[in-house]
């Protein structure tokens, strides 16, 4: 198959930072590529040969636009899976599948695949509805603490709590969910593995994430992780099995615990590019993104090792702030060295929103890592 400006179609869907940032990598190839998303702001909008506005839960807005691509891959989970289903029996290769999709869509069949195919999660109940769990706690079923994930549409942040006193249920929407264990974990970990249509295989070295504590969102990826060796080939055995079990093509980022006994627990999967890989771009021989594009077209996979040590930052939107964006003190932070800022092309900020990221890189991690913190500490994302 000939790719390369040539007539063929590549297909996306959802127009976010992701997709812009896979864009990236078709322009390099010259492979023509369409996107779809519903907001005419969306930040693909400027980089891609064809931009179609339409819900990506809408059954005919996927479909059709599927009809007009040769291969169709997402940036997001929150996609009409039956119109994906509906193009691969029409001849449309969806990578990752829908089948693949429609697992990890919900996070209690997510879990449920895990337990089902023998991979290590930490333990969980499944409820109907979130006013179910007041009854488990009461007659035993359940202790606390514990905490609560929405099934379905949960992302950065939200449709995640931690449950340590029945109060702590009251805001919750009443929608199907998990009650998982609270693990004690030393490390939060994760693996990128990627797969291509005939088999192909490599993983990307294990990165470890420090999330923000209020926002539960990554504040820094730092890779390769700080772990020792034997931890590192645990995570990266669990990663590698995941994957098999879902038959992936693309990407899969696999995020894990280290329990305090050295354990490794999945945590959960995105069947796409991932936060954690950003550092690629700047750190790697082959970034997560190129590599995706590779994977699903079934092109040789490039190497995942690392050239430099690489830590990422995320910007989000500042607390107080929502209007148009204003990024404070982004020289300052460009004066730095190995400090390179990307800027996803989102007009508005509220908080929390992500904005951007930086990556710093390093022969020396821990530099890298204390200038990550200076960059933190000095730009800000504001409004006018």
């Amino acid at each position: 198959m000939n790719y390369f400006s040539s007539d063929f179609k590549l297909g996306i869907l959802g127009g976010g930072q992701l997709g812009k940032m896979l864009l990236y990598n078709t322009r390099k190839f010259d492979i023509y590529t369409a996107v779809l998303d519903a907001s005419n702001e969306a930040p693909c909008k400027i980089a891609c040969d064809q931009f179609q506005l339409g819900d990506l839960m809408d059954y005919n807005a996927v479909y059709n636009f599927g009809k007009q691509v040769d291969v169709l891959t997402f940036e997001i989970e929150n996609i009409n899976v039956d119109a994906l289903e509906a193009l691969e029996k029409e001849g449309v290769k969806v990578y990752p599948s829908s089948k693949t999709l429609r697992t990890i869509q919900n996070k209690a069949t997510q879990k449920l695949f895990y337990v089902d195919h023998d991979l290590p999660t930490a333990p969980f109940t499944r409820f109907a509805y979130t006013s179910e769990i007041k009854e488990a706690l009461n007659n035993g079923g359940l202790t606390l603490p514990f905490v609560w994930k929405s099934a379905q549409f949960g992302y950065d942040g939200t449709g995640v709590k931690i449950v340590k006193s029945a109060d702590d249920l009251t805001d919750l929407p009443n929608v199907e969910c998990i009650a998982e264990s609270l693990v004690p974990f030393k490390n939060e970990l994760s693996v990128i593995v990627s797969r291509s249509a005939s088999g192909e295989i490599k993983t990307y070295p294990v990165v470890e994430m420090e999330f923000h504590p209020e926002a539960n969102q990554v504040e820094y990826v730092i890779c390769p992780a700080r772990i020792p060796d034997e931890i590192a080939k645990k995570a990266e055995d669990v990663a590698l099995r995941t994957s098999q079990a879902f038959n992936h093509v693309g990407l899969l980022a696999v995020e894990m615990f280290q329990t305090q006994d050295d354990e490794i627990l999945i945590n959960e999967v995105a069947p796409r590019p991932h936060n954690s890989g950003h550092q690629t771009i700047e750190a790697s021989y082959t970034s997560q993104f190129e590599q995706h594009i590779r994977a699903i077209l079934d092109l040789p996979l490039g190497r995942t090792d690392n050239k430099v040590g690489g830590v990422m930052v995320n910007l989000v939107g500042a607390e107080g702030y929502s209007g148009n964006v204003i990024y404070e003190n982004i020289e300052t932070i460009m004066k730095m060295d190995g400090v390179t800022p990307h800027i996803y092309g989102k007009k508005q900020t509220r908080p929390f929103r992500k904005m951007g990221h930086v990556t710093i890189v390093n022969e020396d991690l821990n530099e890298a890592r204390r200038v990550a913190e200076q960059v933190k500490n000095s730009i800000k994302v504001i409004s006018e």
